[in-house]
């Protein structure tokens, strides 16, 4: 059974950084291609980013190359290191074994503001 189990989420200001950890269990996570999703207040899921499983990554357009998503397959972990945050940024942040977030955990809230 997949697990999945997101950390460090927060409140922090604008321009202000936050690191994610996703905690996984159940898969041969090391063979797998992860994702990142999100969900704004009162939105869709929307696609962050996605490592395969030798690291190659890739991101959405909007990000603007504030993000960094990496992984440890040695602990089964996975890791977005969000940088420069916005207000528009502000969401859950979910991991999930497919990029539209049909399988993913419980999500930790992202609140950008001053």
């Amino acid at each position: 059974q997949v697990q999945l189990v997101e950390s460090g989420g927060g409140l922090v200001q604008p321009g202000g950084s936050l690191r994610l950890s996703c905690a996984t269990a159940g898969f041969l996570f090391r063979t797998w291609r992860m994702h990142w999703v999100r969900q704004a207040p009162g939105k869709g899921l929307e696609w962050v980013s996605s490592i395969d499983a030798r690291g190659v990554t890739t991101y959405a357009d909007s990000l603007e190359g504030r993000f960094t998503a990496s992984r440890d397959n040695a602990i089964n972990a996975l890791y977005l290191q969000m940088n420069n945050l916005k207000h528009e940024d502000t969401a859950v942040y979910f991991c999930a074994t497919d990029d539209r977030g049909q399988t993913r955990g419980q999500g930790t809230q992202v609140t950008v503001a001053s």
